[in-house]
């Protein structure tokens, strides 16, 4: 019996030992992403030089359309329709500010007829961490919307505002303790403000609405990770908007 014990204590030591392990590694390449980012982050505070190498495609006079935001924008796939040239001018882990402060470096120059802005995750996804600015986090996503809005219109481009994409509800364990259900009321906050930002030259699509379950979570079949898309689910986006940008020839 004692050496039965025994042997069932060193088993269930070694499986602890070796959840430990695979914690530990899996908190490390966290840790390490995290610190990549943030230095990353104060080298090129707004990624001005993340496009320098990137040489323009031939826009064969065709009618220029932008896709602007975070990494939800960047990995966003050109519809397959004929008739324009598209051009990505997404970052992935940018703020709204942080892609705001770009706007004249990497969409300017472009002369885009259409801008599809995609913004906000990177911001909203910080309230656990500070608290007491919940407010003044969601606030400055609206004003931000809407400074990137104004600068689009004013070079006369037509904006596809899209409204934020939700998220999977399926949290990892290594974001639990940054992460809250604040993050998806602010969600619901901001979406409701550009649901209401319909205006000339400005469409609102509702992305969210497509890709959402009853729940308001991703829809399984869209998943990528918490944050992220599928190509099902990119194709589901761009089947609506194909019909947007048709009707803009």
């Amino acid at each position: 019996m004692t050496n039965r014990i025994k042997k069932i204590g060193l088993i269930a030591f070694s499986a602890a030992l070796i959840g430990l392990i695979a914690m530990n590694t899996l908190l490390y390449r966290e840790l390490r992403k995290y610190y990549t980012l943030l230095y990353e982050s104060e080298l090129d505070p707004i990624g001005l030089t993340y496009f320098q190498d990137e040489s323009l495609p031939q826009t064969n006079n065709l009618p220029v359309v932008v896709f602007f935001g975070d990494s939800r924008a960047a990995q966003w796939p050109a519809p397959q329709i004929e008739g324009f040239t598209f051009i990505n001018r997404g970052i992935g882990n940018q703020t709204s500010t942080q892609v705001l402060l770009r706007y004249e470096e990497h969409v300017q120059p472009l002369k885009p007829k259409i801008v599809i802005i995609q913004v906000c995750i990177n911001d909203l996804k910080t309230l656990p961490l500070f608290a007491g600015r919940e407010t003044e986090i969601i606030e400055n996503c609206k004003a931000n919307i809407q400074e990137i809005i104004k600068k689009s219109l004013s070079l006369k481009s037509t904006v596809i505002l899209t409204t934020i994409f939700p998220t999977s509800g399926d949290v990892p364990l290594t974001r639990r303790p940054v992460w809250s259900d604040d993050i998806y009321l602010a969600i619901e906050e901001v979406n409701s403000f550009i649901l209401n930002m319909h205006m000339e030259n400005v469409i609102v699509f509702d992305a969210a609405s497509i890709l959402s379950d009853s729940d308001g979570n991703t829809k399984e079949e869209y998943v990528f990770d918490l944050l992220h898309l599928n190509n099902n689910g990119y194709n589901a986006l761009n089947l609506e908007l194909s019909k947007i940008l048709e009707s803009l020839k």
